[in-house]
C-alpha cells in the first residue's frame, strides 16, 4: 500500500531566520571595523587647482592652512609653533602621511612654516592637498 502526499499530516512551515540575521550582523561587524573614516580639518578650505593629481591616503595627519593664515589641527588652531608637536606625537603612534591643506588665498610664508615645522618633525610623506583643475 503506497502513500500519498495527502496522507501527511499538516505541518506548518516556517523559515528560520536566525542564520541570515547572524551573517547580517557578521557583515556589519567587518564593515564597521574596516571602514577608514577621512579626518576633517574642521575649517572650511578653498583649495588651489593643480594639473596632476594622485589619490592621497585616508589614513593621515592633516593641517589645515585657512585664508586668514590661522593653522588648525582636529578642529583646533594650534598656530604655526604646535605643528611640530602634533605631527611628532602621531607620528610616534604610527608612521602616517601628512597632508597641508592650504586655502587659495593663504600666504606662501605660512605654508612655508608650516611645511618646514612638519619635515623637522620627522614626518617622511608630506603631501598637498588641491583640487583638479
Amino acid at each position: 500500500m503506497g502513500r500519498s502526499i495527502n496522507d501527511e499530516p499538516d505541518q506548518e512551515t516556517e523559515i528560520n531566520l536566525s542564520p541570515m540575521i547572524d551573517c547580517i550582523f557578521i557583515l556589519l561587524i567587518f564593515f564597521i571595523v574596516t571602514t577608514v573614516f577621512v579626518e576633517e580639518p574642521g575649517v572650511e578650505i578653498i583649495k588651489p587647482n593643480a594639473v596632476t593629481d594622485a589619490d592621497l591616503e585616508k589614513n593621515s595627519i592633516i593641517i589645515a592652512i585657512t585664508s586668514d593664515n590661522r593653522v588648525v589641527y582636529g578642529g583646533k588652531e594650534i598656530g604655526v609653533s604646535g605643528v611640530a608637536s602634533q605631527v611628532k606625537q602621531q607620528i610616534k603612534q604610527n608612521d602616517l602621511p601628512v597632508i597641508i591643506q592650504a586655502d587659495i588665498n593663504a600666504e606662501h610664508g605660512t605654508f612655508s612654516k608650516v611645511y618646514s615645522e612638519v619635515k623637522n618633525a620627522g614626518a617622511k610623506k608630506i603631501s598637498v592637498s588641491t583640487f583638479r583643475g
